[in-house]
């Protein structure tokens, strides 16, 4: 990761929780840089969350697809927050709890002033879905950098990871956009010191003090 500049290590270790909220609405006011891990149900979001801060139960996982239900806000340093949002797509859940989560997602988008980058989480065995492509979508719209993480990397072997990744850049070249692509396993401990670079790089250039609120 030749461009990825050299600044301020942030120990993602110390990472706190600080709140969990419905909505947009019930969430604190923000004093800093807010990056945010979205993905569909069950493609390893919140355990991708649990290896890049070295904290097994920090964000709460399951095998059942669905349940991250709320925002959750983590604190890696001072102004400086993870949001662990919903996840889409598949969840046995009732259609109409599915649109209040998708609404929370989108209005946590849409409005949230303090949102640098979008960690995107996508199971390396199925990239690019309809889904996937949609927040591409947003994130180039939206003028924010985007790093994706194809998950659960340690299914294929590093060849096979290594093909996969030039599959999803060719796939992206047509989107434009600002783009990092890593092969990630929670499990293997695969791509945690890349995404934790790209991460502290982007908390680096994000302004946290000019967005005070009192």
């Amino acid at each position: 990761m030749s461009d990825i500049i050299q600044t301020e290590k942030l120990d993602f270790r110390k990472t706190k929780f600080v709140t969990s909220a419905p909505d947009i609405k019930a969430l604190p006011r923000s004093n800093g840089a807010e990056i945010a891990i979205i993905g569909r149900s069950n493609s390893g979001k919140s355990s991708s969350i649990n290896a890049i801060c070295d904290q097994k139960t920090l964000a709460k996982t399951s095998r059942t697809p669905g349940r991250t239900r709320l925002i959750n806000l983590f604190e890696v340093a001072k102004g400086k927050v993870l949001v662990d949002l919903p996840g889409y797509g598949y969840a046995q859940v009732p259609e109409n709890m599915k649109r209040q989560w998708q609404k929370a997602m989108s209005d946590y988008l849409q409005k949230r002033d303090c949102l640098g980058g979008l960690v995107l989480t996508m199971d390396i065995r199925t990239p690019l879905r309809d889904h996937d492509r949609m927040i591409i979508d947003w994130s180039i719209a939206a003028n924010l950098p985007c790093l994706i993480l194809l998950t659960k990397a340690d299914k294929f072997g590093i060849n096979k990871r290594r093909e996969v990744i030039g599959e999803v850049k060719t796939a992206l070249s047509e989107f434009g956009g600002n783009f990092t692509i890593i092969a990630f396993s929670a499990l293997k401990k695969i791509g945690i010191d890349e995404a934790r670079a790209v991460l502290n790089n982007w908390f680096s250039m994000m302004h946290t003090d000019d967005n005070n609120e009192e």
